[in-house]
């Protein structure tokens, strides 16, 4: 048993939605629906997100780990759509494991979410430790702040924040001790080596107004991934399958038709 809870709707070729941090796969619900118009969608809970247990993933290695064990009844190789640190799970995942990896899209994702080691295309670390910080004392509160961050400077940002929230709350919020050790592994992943590691056909999507992975993170990725697609959607902060779900379908779509 894995302890992950993996939801499965419609039919067809096997594609997995790794959802971002103090998350769950609920987010995806509306996206989730059309996608499953030619595909099984394969919506995992991260470990401690959602409806998942809590299974002493403390690690970006043994959060993959978990993922593959709970897809291991899957035969065929996966294609992997991963929103921000469900990004850092698909990458990592990839480049580990290529010959179980058919294709990658990385949404609103960045192979290091804070700035420092001559990479300068993220939020500072000071961010992310004020954060952790919050986690300790108000974690009500410091999700709060998170979820209006990823909507800052987006279009239609009101509705989308309230869109958001409320699809968050349909599961309890993680644990403060979960939040935590994901935000950890958060602070310390730099997958620059593993994006150049990459072999599967790749899609980077990026919002142009995106606060918490720059539209520039995105720009390297597609770089460093050979072959790599790059799609921004204009107006788009942090959540454009609420903000801008056309747009996101047509990138993702195109690229699974391989147009």
């Amino acid at each position: 048993m894995s302890g992950l809870h993996v939801g499965s709707t419609g039919e067809g070729p096997p594609l997995v939605l790794l959802h971002g941090w103090a998350m769950h796969a609920g987010v995806f619900d509306s996206w989730l629906r059309t996608l499953a118009g030619r595909h099984r969608v394969l919506a995992v809970d991260l470990p401690g997100h959602g409806r998942s247990a809590d299974v002493g993933a403390r690690t970006l290695d043994a959060v993959v780990d978990a993922v593959a064990v709970a897809l291991a009844g899957i035969g065929e190789a996966l294609t992997l759509v991963g929103w921000s640190y469900g990004g850092q799970v698909a990458l990592r995942w990839a480049a580990r494991e290529p010959e179980r990896v058919r294709r990658i899209a990385l949404v609103a994702s960045s192979p290091r979410f804070v700035d420092g080691d001559g990479w300068t295309h993220a939020m500072p670390a000071a961010t992310l430790d004020a954060f952790a910080e919050g986690l300790a004392g108000a974690p009500e509160a410091t999700l709060a702040r998170f979820q209006a961050l990823q909507v800052h400077g987006g279009e239609r940002a009101r509705e989308a924040l309230a869109t958001l929230r409320d699809l968050v709350r349909r599961h309890p919020a993680p644990s403060p001790a979960d939040l935590a050790a994901a935000l950890a592994i958060l602070r310390g992943a730099d997958l620059r080596r593993d994006a150049a590691a990459i072999r599967a056909p790749a899609l980077v999507v990026c919002g142009d107004r995106d606060a918490i992975a720059p539209p520039a993170a995105s720009r390297w990725l597609a770089q460093a991934i050979g072959g790599a697609r790059l799609a921004t959607i204009p107006g788009a902060a942090h959540v454009p399958f609420l903000t801008h779900a056309d747009a996101l379908a047509g990138a993702v779509d195109g690229f699974l038709d391989g147009r």
